[in-house]
């Protein structure tokens, strides 16, 4: 038998491989038609109906949100918690009310971050944790701050150990010149106030060494030295 002859029976039996294969594919199509459109016209639906949230809905419930929270951020830098927490009985409604009233946005979300801090600053402790481990964030300054925060309340509740945790951890989720010596100062006073030294000695030495630039490393010294003497006198 000739190349040519062999090719060409090559060539014959791949086109009845390809005939086979899409009479398959048409059989198939053909027996499951309703089951496909079925499939299809869920995901339509599904993608219609989250679009349709998103925009429609989701988008300007929290626009209304973040008007709603405007005064509120003002109440809580100036230092007046109540007020913040609870609105002022006119146009403020209170961050507890954004929370409740306007659940999914991120707007709410803030106003749980406002609101735990708010709650620590008044001594209450219990309320202040409920809303802050509840926090979602995403933002590379804001969730760090609130793992920060997350500590001192813990301080304040005399869990040295968990606000050791949470102030180490904001350290290292915030990676930052600024933030990240400030939460460690933070964990390595907790260390000092548990006279665990050797600790409170290494994690001074790591603002020192780590980031020389900002305050908490001149500073650091000084602890040390604290750390160092309060050691020796054991």
């Amino acid at each position: 038998m000739s190349a040519k002859k062999t090719n060409e029976s090559k060539a014959e039996k791949n086109f009845e491989n390809i005939g086979e294969a899409l009479t398959t594919s048409e059989q198939f199509l053909e027996k499951n038609q309703k089951s496909i459109l079925i499939g299809l016209l869920i995901v339509i639906v599904a993608v219609g109906v989250f679009l349709a949230y998103h925009y429609l809905y989701k988008g300007p419930l929290n626009e209304k949100a973040q008007t709603a929270i405007f005064k509120g951020e003002r109440y809580f830098q100036d230092g007046r918690d109540s007020l913040a927490l609870y609105g002022n009985g006119n146009d403020f409604i209170g961050f507890e009310s954004i929370i409740s009233q306007y659940k999914g946005t991120k707007t709410a979300d803030l106003a749980r971050a406002y609101a735990g801090i708010s709650y620590n600053r008044m001594g209450n402790n219990e309320k202040a944790l409920e809303h802050l481990n509840k926090f979602k964030g995403g933002d590379l300054l804001i969730t760090p701050a609130i793992t920060g925060a997350v500590g001192d309340v813990y301080m304040n509740m005399g869990q040295t150990d968990k606000a050791i945790s949470n102030f180490l951890k904001a350290a290292k989720k915030a990676d930052d010149e600024m933030l990240s010596p400030m939460y460690y100062k933070k964990a390595g006073e907790a260390y000092l106030s548990i006279s665990n030294y050797d600790k409170a000695i290494e994690t001074f030495s790591q603002i020192k060494d780590t980031y020389i630039n900002s305050p908490e490393a001149q500073e650091a010294d000084k602890f040390i030295q604290q750390a160092e003497l309060l050691k020796g006198a054991k």
